[in-house]
């Protein structure tokens, strides 16, 4: 057993990554929402934070962005800090009123009207893809599946140009890889700046352009992101294309290790295609792609019997929230007709809700409809890898077979 599972409350450290490799970091999650569902790390690599692991005291907190905030010039929303991260400015890292102009110049982008139109386009590439799928040799669900259908989507999503968009989730690697932050900070630095470059061209090309539904075009033209400077460019670029990459990848790998670890899920949504509905949220609260959203107290708080003072880092555990056994019955399971799935908090609550939950939605809805239509049977011939990473829930390889 896990040394920190048994070991005494305080001396637990929920942010030590390997456990995020290893799946030990659900039953520690477990310990803490039993016995300390607030509880303060004193000493970890990040630095001293206070945990939140209930699904209730998440949501709670979320509520109050004044007393909580997101903002970058206080630290931000993840507990890993990079080198640099000083530099970049970006709307999830504000707070009202400086937050709100920002996100709503982007909401247009992500529209129920938008979805539809959309939606063809991901169909075709989903169906062309399930067909063009090795039977019966194996492939890595991941880099086969997941990253091509987000990539795919993400450079539509920009209209960015298609023989160039394997720069996408390579940008996004760099970004979010927990190991290059810490051994490659200047190849980081690098390689997002190859990325603000490379947007840059694009965004002067289309500035003297009559506005077009690309998400680019969209900024361009909106008078809150119209005129960025250098770090919110380069904060807000970075956001959008991790943003767009790794929710709806690694909750696709996760439906793959889901399906054969519960094959009966599997065949009762197969023969009731009518659950996908439940499903798709079920799958994004199975996987919780953000591990956590951190936020640090603007002025000394009482919560829960706790006091939280000025300056105090607050982490939010969302793998934790959307595995309460207050709220989800037996909650480590994928269950594909579970009733209040949609009661997940992967997306966060409030505010800082992610804006791109309904494309998440739409892609993992058309992928399971082609599956189902398919009756593609994904077994696993090999060890899942999972990257040791306490901020996002990263899959990096699911060997499997069709059938």
């Amino acid at each position: 057993m896990d040394d920190d599972v048994i070991s005494a409350l305080e001396a637990i450290d929920p942010s030590r990554a390997d456990r995020f490799a290893d799946g030990s970091i659900h039953p520690l999650m477990k310990r803490l929402r039993q016995e300390a569902p607030v509880h303060y790390c004193a000493s970890s690599e990040h630095g001293p934070f206070w945990s939140i692991t209930r699904h209730a005291d998440i949501r709670e907190i979320e509520l109050q962005p004044e007393r909580f905030s997101s903002s970058y010039q206080r630290g931000g929303v993840s507990l890993i800090q990079p080198p640099g991260v000083e530099s970049l400015v970006t709307f999830i890292q504000m707070d009202p009123p400086d937050h709100g102009p920002r996100r709503q110049a982007l909401v247009p982008a992500f529209s129920a009207q938008e979805m539809t139109r959309l939606s063809e386009n991901i169909r075709n590439r989903t169906s062309d893809l399930l067909d063009q799928l090795p039977r019966g040799k194996t492939f890595d669900w991941v880099s086969d599946v997941s990253v091509r259908l987000t990539t795919d989507m993400l450079a539509t999503l920009f209209d960015f140009p298609w023989e160039d968009r394997h720069l996408l989730p390579e940008w996004t690697d760099w970004i979010v890889s927990l190991e290059r932050i810490q051994k490659e900070p200047q190849g980081r630095m690098e390689k997002m700046g190859e990325m603000a470059a490379y947007f840059l061209r694009l965004w002067q090309e289309r500035a003297s352009t009559p506005e077009a539904p690309d998400l680019l075009s969209r900024m361009i033209h909106s008078g809150a992101l119209g005129h960025m400077d250098a770090p919110e460019f380069l904060g807000n670029m970075a956001t959008l294309v991790v943003g767009g990459n790794d929710t709806t990848r690694n909750t696709m790998s996760g439906l793959a290790i889901a399906f054969d670890q519960w094959p009966e899920e599997r065949e009762k949504l197969y023969a009731d295609t009518g659950l996908i509905i439940t499903a798709v949220p079920e799958a994004i609260r199975w996987q919780s792609p953000a591990a956590h959203m951190r936020r640090t107290v603007t002025e000394d708080t009482e919560f829960r019997g706790k006091t939280f003072k000025a300056g105090d880092s607050v982490v939010m555990w969302y793998i934790s929230g959307n595995r309460d056994e207050a709220v989800f019955e037996n909650p480590d399971r994928f269950i594909a007709d579970r009733k209040n799935a949609r009661d997940h908090i992967a997306f966060g609550y409030g505010i800082h809700r992610c804006l791109g939950a309904r494309l998440a939605e739409l892609q993992l809805r058309i992928l399971l409809e082609e599956m189902a239509s398919r009756k593609v049977i994904v077994r696993r011939v090999g060890p899942v890898v999972r990257e040791a990473h306490p901020f996002l829930t990263n899959v990096l390889s699911v060997p499997v077979e069709l059938h």
